[in-house]
C-alpha cells in the first residue's frame, strides 16, 4: 500500500512570506541566465569549412541554403535515423513547440530548420502525421550529424565510448540494456532496438553568416536542450513539478 505525506499548508500571509523569499531566488536565477546568453553569444565563431548537403521538400540544399537570406540558423538534430520508422518520442515532444515559434524567428532575421539522418519521405510523411508546419530536412547522405556530434557509426559504437555532450560517454551498457529502461521503450517506440536508436543522439547547434562565408556558433546537448522542451517549463511551475518515476511517461501526443 502506498502512502502519501500531505503537502505543508499555511496562511494567506505565510505563503506570501515565503513566496517573496523565492521570488528574490527567481530574479537571480534570470539575471543570471542574463549572464550565460551573453556568454554565450560571446563564443567565437568558426568558419564552416565541409559542404554539406541537404535533401528538402524544395530540392537539394547546401548549408548556406538552409539561411534563406536570413544572417542566423537554428538547427534542431531530431533523432529520426534511417532505420527508424517513426521519431523519436522526446524529440517529438520537443517539436511540437516549434509551429508557433519558427514564424516569429522568421521575422527576426533567424532561420529554423530541423535536420534528420532518415530519408526525406519519411520525415515529410511524420511531419505530416504529427501536424507540423516547420522545415524538416534530410542529412541521409551527409557527414553533418556526424561532424556535429549528434550520429555515431555502429563501430564506434562497439569501441565502448563515444563523444557526446563534450564529453566521453560509455556504450557498454548496450551489451546488456534494461529492457524495460526508456531507451528500450523509446527504441520499440520507433521501430527499432536500442543500439541502432541510440547511434542517433538529439541536440541543437547555431549558425551565421558573415562575410558570405557559414561560422558554427554554438551546440549544445542532452540537459542543455531542457530550455527547449516547452511541456517541462510549465511542468516546473506545477504543484508536483515534474512528478517522473522511474520511465519515460510521455508519449506522442496522438498515442495518449
Amino acid at each position: 500500500m502506498t502512502t502519501t505525506t500531505a503537502h505543508p499548508t499555511a496562511t494567506r500571509e505565510e505563503w506570501l512570506a515565503a513566496r517573496l523569499e523565492l521570488l528574490e531566488d527567481e530574479k537571480e536565477l534570470t539575471r543570471r541566465g542574463d549572464e550565460v546568453a551573453r556568454r554565450r553569444q560571446q563564443l567565437p565563431w568558426v568558419p564552416v569549412q565541409k559542404e554539406y548537403r541537404f535533401e528538402t521538400a524544395d530540392g537539394p540544399a547546401s548549408l548556406a541554403d538552409l539561411f534563406g537570406g536570413r544572417s542566423q540558423l537554428l538547427v534542431y538534430h531530431f533523432m529520426f535515423g534511417p532505420d527508424f520508422s517513426g521519431g523519436c518520442p522526446s524529440c517529438t515532444a520537443i517539436a511540437d513547440g516549434f509551429n508557433g515559434v519558427t514564424v516569429h524567428l522568421e521575422h527576426h532575421d533567424v532561420a529554423f530548420v530541423a535536420v534528420s539522418r532518415a530519408p526525406l519521405a519519411k520525415l515529410e510523411a511524420y511531419r505530416q502525421r504529427m501536424g507540423w508546419t516547420f522545415r524538416w530536412v534530410s542529412s541521409q547522405d551527409s557527414d553533418f550529424n556526424y561532424d556535429f556530434n549528434t550520429s555515431v557509426t555502429e563501430a564506434q559504437q562497439r569501441s565502448g565510448s563515444v563523444d557526446y555532450n563534450y564529453r566521453e560517454v560509455d556504450t557498454s551498457w548496450l551489451e546488456r540494456p534494461d529492457p524495460q529502461g526508456g531507451a528500450s521503450q523509446h527504441a520499440a517506440s520507433a521501430g527499432t532496438d536500442v543500439a541502432t536508436f541510440t547511434r542517433e543522439a538529439p541536440g541543437m547547434s547555431a549558425f551565421a553568416m558573415q562575410d558570405g562565408a557559414v561560422h558554427h556558433t554554438y551546440s549544445t546537448y542532452a540537459r542543455g536542450l531542457d530550455g527547449l522542451w516547452g511541456m517541462y517549463q510549465w511542468l516546473d511551475r506545477a504543484p508536483k513539478g515534474r512528478n517522473e518515476g522511474a520511465g519515460p511517461w510521455w508519449r506522442r501526443r496522438d498515442e495518449y
